[in-house]
């Protein structure tokens, strides 16, 4: 029965937001009064690094006791539970990864580390939205954090292009989502996702009309993950953008974005499935096409891991077509074993660039494993992953995927899938073979050690990749009992 008033269970279901939020704001309140003179202010990172932990732990205790929260708004699930920590590990590990970055360019400041929560805080909603208007709360909470973030070296021309580019197109694919979430409500009158796949069952309602709302959200949501046609913000917006920030919109945003898609497709546009599942097809071909053959391209090392992240996100539509448990639980192993990756991999760039991200050319990185072994170790970790060898997260997450679409008979798909693979093994060993057999350029003789903050990011994220890679089964056995919706 509904309530007028939120019980404590409510609370309890909405803790991770609330710690999110409530730390986030003591951030902003703290920031004047801290700092040691040198531009660097630790004490604000050791807070955004305790409310992000705490964060987790309120997320895993809320799993404790799931179900529904305000009346049926939010639902604490595995499948939420599982987003929502995935989330805020990325923060995590993006807090450790950005200190090095964030004292070189003298910009450690509370706005920083409270608008990752903020963003953060808006992925939690919406990955445990179980509404369409709290679903869209939510991913303007996190947008418009977003947003700010890229733009964040407020004299930085090229952050300020990232942060006008990512605003104005977002704004515009968020305008096509809305409009179908109207529609939705104009078809079925409500915007709760379980009674629209309750009345879209029951039929009767016009299939053009339909048509055309799911259409409209899937413009939305099809941005928020660089999928393609509606790509082409990603590889300007990841150039511009701090290397830091760049990590995070990779890996965060995008995981809690397919959350959403996933959930949305999977529950209130369940019943049909067969009418929207060969554009979901058409759309993760050409994601993993325009993905990788336009990385072949690239010099500049964060424009190519960005041209890289839409292929990866073209792997992830393949599983979200297959419309299946499997294909969900599939989809939610390889976000998680790509977030670490990427994240990873963006801190190395962060570390090579040096100050003012003048050094992010191909050729940087020429004989980074000769001065900075740890460096080039955990890059080639990260990038072996994302090629899918054995033994490495990336491995199981294609083979779990391209299973998913097999048992969905998507047999072409799949060697096509397969073939855009092998397309993107040559780009990621370009960059290892510079490491270890060119002689060390300018930029790698110019290094300073990296910090014990950084080196922990990298091996943290190095060790989930591997640790995912060899020991998959606990994480894809949770996955698949959270890929269960409704």
């Amino acid at each position: 029965m509904n309530s007028l008033f939120p019980t404590s269970a409510d609370f309890i279901r909405f803790a991770p937001e609330i710690v999110l939020t409530v730390v986030g704001t003591l951030l902003m309140l703290l920031e004047p009064l801290t700092g040691d003179g040198k531009g660097e202010k630790p004490q604000l990172r050791w807070l955004a690094i305790a409310g992000l932990a705490l964060a987790m732990a309120a997320a895993i205790f809320a799993y404790g006791d799931p179900g529904p929260a305000f009346n049926g708004m939010l639902l604490v699930d595995g499948f939420g539970t599982f987003f929502s920590v995935l989330v805020i590990g990325t923060g995590l590990l993006t807090v450790f990864c950005a200190q090095d970055y964030l004292i070189r360019e003298k910009q450690e400041n509370g706005e920083f580390y409270a608008l990752l929560l903020f963003s953060i805080a808006g992925q939690c909603i919406m990955a445990t939205a179980n509404e369409l208007i709290i679903l869209f709360i939510g991913l303007e909470i996190s947008s418009i954090s977003s947003y700010i973030l890229a733009g964040f070296l407020r004299e930085d021309r090229r952050s300020n292009e990232s942060a006008l580019k990512y605003f104005l197109l977002g704004s515009f694919a968020t305008g096509f989502l809305l409009y179908g979430v109207a529609w939705i409500y104009g078809l079925t009158g409500s915007t709760n996702l379980a009674t629209i796949q309750a009345t879209l069952a029951a039929g009767g309602v016009n299939p053009r009309l339909l048509a055309l709302s799911a259409a409209l959200m899937f413009v939305g949501f099809a941005f928020k993950v660089s999928a393609a046609p509606f790509q082409v913000w990603a590889p300007d917006v990841y150039q511009g953008a701090p290397s830091p920030v760049s990590a995070f919109l990779s890996a965060g945003p995008k995981a809690a974005a397919f959350a959403i898609f996933l959930r949305v497709f999977t529950t209130a546009f369940g019943s049909m499935a067969d009418r929207w599942a060969p554009v979901f097809w058409g759309s993760a071909l050409l994601t993993m096409i325009v993905g990788n053959f336009a990385a072949l391209r690239q010099d500049n090392i964060k424009r190519m891991l960005a041209y890289s992240s839409i292929a990866h996100a073209g792997y992830v539509m393949v599983a979200v077509t297959s419309h299946s448990t499997v294909g969900t639980a599939a989809a939610m192993f390889y976000l998680a074993s790509y977030a670490f990756v990427n994240v990873g991999a963006f801190a190395v760039v962060s570390y090579v660039a040096a100050k003012g991200e003048k050094h992010v050319g191909i050729g940087d990185f020429a004989g980074l494993a000769a001065r900075q072994p740890l460096a080039a170790l955990v890059m080639t970790i990260f990038f072996t992953s994302l090629i899918g060898v054995p033994l490495t997260a990336g491995f199981f997450g294609k083979f779990y995927i391209f299973k998913a679409a097999l048992d969905a008979g998507m047999v072409w798909l799949t060697v096509l899938g397969l073939l855009n693979s092998a397309v993107a093994a040559y780009y990621y060993l370009r960059v290892i073979v510079v490491m270890y057999t060119h002689e060390p350029s300018v930029a790698v003789n110019e290094l300073e050690p990296a910090s014990s903050g950084l080196q922990f990011g990298w091996v943290a994220a190095a060790a989930a990749t591997l640790a995912l890679g060899i020991f998959p089964s606990a994480l894809l056995e949770f996955a698949s009992r959270a890929a269960i919706l409704r």
